[in-house]
C-alpha cells in the first residue's frame, strides 16, 4: 500500500498482523489465490501484506479498470469463528460511509466459498511515520487529526466503537486523505463479543497484535480498556486525547510496550504543555487534551466536540469568555507556584495566563512584580548566569584600575625637584604600585586573582604610600579608591565585616609599624596640630610644588577610577528602567503603574 512498509497491511486487523503463514509453498498458494480472484473479474498483482486469517493483494477490477485492494482469507480451513470475524470487519467498513474510512467495493466468495472482499487501495504514511521523522508541521497533523474525530464520530453514532486508535493506524494520503484502518477488534454496541472470542481477548503491539487479556494497544488504550470493562464512545475519544498529546508534546503519553499499562492506570498529568515545557503550545489545546485524557469516562468530551474544537483553534475562531476562564486559572496556579518557591513555573503560567487574556490585570501584576522584584533565593541557573556577568563586569574594572595605577608613575618627574634619603622605601612604593598593576592585567587579561592576593597588594601599597608624606596625606585618597574597588568585589560586598576589618588593617598597619619600630616615625602631634611628613625625602626642603602636583595627579587618577565605576552603574541602571519601561508597555497600563519602580 503506496509508503507502507514491506509486510505491512493497514487494513489488516490486528488479530490477522500477528499471525505466521500457514503455507510451506507460497508459489502455489499465490497461483491458488489468483485463480480464484479471477473467477470474480479480479488480476491479482502483488502481496501487500498479510495476518493470521487474512491477506491483502493488489488487484486490477477488469470490469473498471481500476486498481483496488484485494483481502481474502488465508487460513486453509478456516472455523465458523474466523469466517465470521473476517466478515464483520468488511461489514463495518461498509457501513461507515464517510472519506476517512476506507471504503468497501465488494463482498463476494471466490470458487471455493471463501469471503473475500475488496476496498480502496491506499497510497500514502502514517501519522505514526510522520511524528518519528517529526517534519511534519504540526497543523497539518492537526487538521488530519479532526477528518479522524468526524470519522470516529460517524462510527459511535452508528453504535461502532473502533477501540484500537493510534498513530499508525492513521494514514495520510498524498493528495491530503486521511484513513482511519484496522476495524478488525472494532465493537458494534450491543453486539454480544464471546460469541466472537470466546477464548481470549487480543492485545495489539507496535508489532502486532498478541493474546492477552485486553482489546487495544497499551499506552493509547483508556483505563477503562486496560481494566477489561466493557468500553464505549469514551474509549475512543481517549485513544484521540493520546494521539492529539503525542503531536503536541513530540513524545507519547505513555511509554512503550507493556509498561504502558501501570502508566495508564496511574494517575497522570494529560497536560502536553508541563510536559514539553520548551514547546509552543496553545493553551486551548492543552486544556482540550487534559479534558480528552480524564479519567472520568463523563468528563470527556465527544469525538466530535473534540474535532470542533481543534478546527476551532486552527480557524483562529477561539472562544473568548473561554480563554479568559483558562486566563484566570493559569494566574491562580500561577500564585499557587509563587507561594512554593517555583518563580520560573509562576512567570511561564502567568506569561500563557497574558496570551490568553492580555487584559488581564491580574496576570500582568503576576508577570510584572516576578520579573522586577529580586527574589530572595536565586535559582542556581540564574546565580551562574549572574557570576559571569560580574566576572566579565570585574574584568572591565580591572582593566580601568589598571591605567590609573601605572599613570602614578607620571609622578616620577617630580622626584628630580626633591632630595632622597631614603631609597629602600620609595623602591617599595614604585613596586607596590607595579605589584598592583600587574594584578590588575592579570585580572583584566588573562584569569581572575585570588582574592586575598588582591587585598594584600592594596594594604601593601597603602602602607608604603604612608613613607611618601605620612599616614594623612595622599595615603586617604588612595585607601578611598581601594574601598570603591572592594566594594564593587561581589565576596566582599556581600561581607561588610571583611570591609571593616581590611579597613581597620589598612589604616592602622603604618601606625604600628612605626610603633614598633620597623618604620620611621613619620609624623608628630604639637600643640600647633599634627605634624605629618615622609621618611623618603630630606624634611623642610623648600620646594612645596612637587607636593601640590603629587596630591593633584593622585586625587585626579582616582577621580578618573571613580567616575568610570559610576557611569558603570548608571548605565546599568538606566538599561534596567528601560527595559521595565519597555515591559511595561507591554502589560496593561493599571498593573504596570502598580508594580513599575519609583
Amino acid at each position: 500500500m503506496g509508503a507502507d512498509p514491506p509486510g505491512h497491511d493497514p487494513t489488516l486487523t490486528p488479530t490477522e498482523a500477528a499471525g505466521d503463514d500457514t503455507l510451506a509453498d507460497t508459489g502455489s498458494r499465490r497461483a491458488n489465490v489468483a485463480s480464484k480472484a479471477r473467477a470474480a473479474e479480479y488480476a491479482l498483482g502483488g502481496l501487500l501484506g498479510k495476518g493470521g486469517m487474512g491477506e491483502v493483494w493488489s488487484a486490477t477490477d477488469d470490469r473498471l479498470g481500476r486498481e483496488v485492494a484485494l483481502k481474502r482469507m488465508r487460513t486453509v480451513a478456516p472455523t465458523k469463528e474466523e469466517l465470521q470475524r473476517f466478515l464483520r470487519e468488511a461489514k463495518i467498513q461498509a457501513r461507515l460511509p464517510h472519506p476517512s474510512i476506507v471504503p468497501v467495493y465488494e463482498l463476494g466468495t471466490d470458487a471455493e466459498g471463501f469471503p473475500y472482499f475488496t476496498m480502496k487501495k491506499l497510497e500514502g504514511t502514517t501519522l505514526a511515520q510522520l511524528l518519528e521523522t517529526g517534519e511534519t508541521k504540526q497543523q497539518r497533523m492537526l487538521r488530519a487529526l479532526v477528518d479522524v474525530c468526524l470519522a470516529i464520530q460517524l462510527a459511535h453514532e452508528s453504535g461502532i466503537v473502533h477501540r484500537d486508535l493510534k498513530p499508525s493506524n492513521i494514514m495520510l494520503g498524498d493528495y491530503g486523505e486521511v484513513y482511519v484502518l484496522d476495524w478488525g477488534v472494532a465493537r458494534i454496541l450491543g453486539e454480544d463479543e464471546d460469541a466472537l472470542t470466546p477464548s481470549s481477548m487480543l492485545m495489539s503491539s507496535p508489532g502486532g497484535t498478541k493474546t492477552g487479556q485486553m482489546l487495544g494497544t497499551p499506552g493509547y488504550m483508556a483505563p477503562e480498556q486496560v481494566r477489561g470493562i466493557s468500553v464505549a464512545a469514551p474509549a475512543d475519544v481517549y485513544a484521540l486525547g493520546s494521539i492529539l498529546f503525542e503531536i503536541l508534546a513530540g513524545e507519547p503519553l505513555h511509554p512503550r510496550g507493556t509498561a504502558a499499562l501501570a502508566s495508564t492506570l496511574d494517575r497522570h498529568d494529560g497536560s502536553p504543555a508541563e510536559r514539553a515545557r520548551g514547546r509552543a503550545i496553545a493553551p486551548e489545546l492543552d486544556e482540550l487534551c487534559s479534558a480528552a485524557l480524564a479519567e472520568t469516562e463523563d468528563l470527556r468530551p465527544t469525538a466530535r466536540e473534540l474535532g470542533e474544537r481543534i478546527q476551532h483553534y486552527l480557524d483562529g475562531d477561539r472562544d473568548i469568555e473561554h480563554r479568559r476562564v483558562l486566563a484566570a486559572k493559569l494566574v491562580v496556579d500561577g500564585r499557587s507556584s509563587l507561594d512554593t518557591g517555583d518563580r520560573a513555573d509562576a512567570v511561564r503560567l502567568g506569561g500563557r495566563a497574558l496570551a490568553l487574556d492580555p487584559n488581564n490585570e491580574e496576570a500582568a501584576t503576576l508577570v510584572m512584580s516576578l520579573l522586577t522584584k529580586v527574589p530572595d533565593v536565586v535559582p542556581p541557573e540564574v546565580e551562574a548566569v549572574v557570576t559571569e556577568h560580574e566576572r566579565v563586569a570585574m574584568r572591565a574594572r580591572s582593566g580601568r584600575a589598571f591605567f590609573p595605577l601605572i599613570g602614578i608613575y607620571l609622578l616620577t618627574p617630580f622626584l628630580t625637584f626633591l632630595v632622597v634619603i631614603d631609597w629602600l622605601p620609595l623602591i617599595g612604593v614604585f613596586a607596590s604600585i607595579t605589584a598592583l598593576a600587574a594584578v590588575a592585567f592579570i585580572n583584566w587579561r588573562v584569569r581572575r586573582v585570588p582574592i586575598a592576593i588582591w587585598l594584600l597588594g592594596n594594604v601593601v601599597a597603602c602602607t608604603m604610600f604612608t613613607r611618601l608624606s605620612g599616614p594623612f596625606v595622599l595615603t586617604p585618597v588612595l585607601i578611598c579608591a581601594m574601598l570603591m574597588s572592594a566594594s564593587a568585589q561581589p565576596w566582599l560586598n556581600s561581607r561588610r565585616w571583611a570591609i571593616v576589618i581590611v579597613l581597620a588593617v589598612t589604616v592602622g598597619m603604618p601606625f604600628l609599624l612605626e610603633y614598633l619600630g620597623v618604620f620611621k616615625q613619620s609624623w608628630v602631634m604639637t600643640q600647633n596640630g599634627v605634624i605629618s611628613q615622609g621618611t623618603i625625602f630630606l624634611r623642610g626642603h623648600p620646594s612645596v610644588w612637587p607636593l601640590f602636583f603629587s596630591n593633584f595627579a593622585i586625587i585626579t587618577l582616582v577621580s578618573v577610577y571613580a567616575a568610570g565605576m559610576s557611569r558603570d552603574r548608571r548605565l546599568a541602571q538606566r538599561s534596567l528602567i528601560i527595559q521595565t519601561w519597555h515591559l511595561g508597555h507591554l502589560l496593561p497600563k493599571q498593573a504596570t503603574e502598580r508594580t513599575m519602580p519609583a
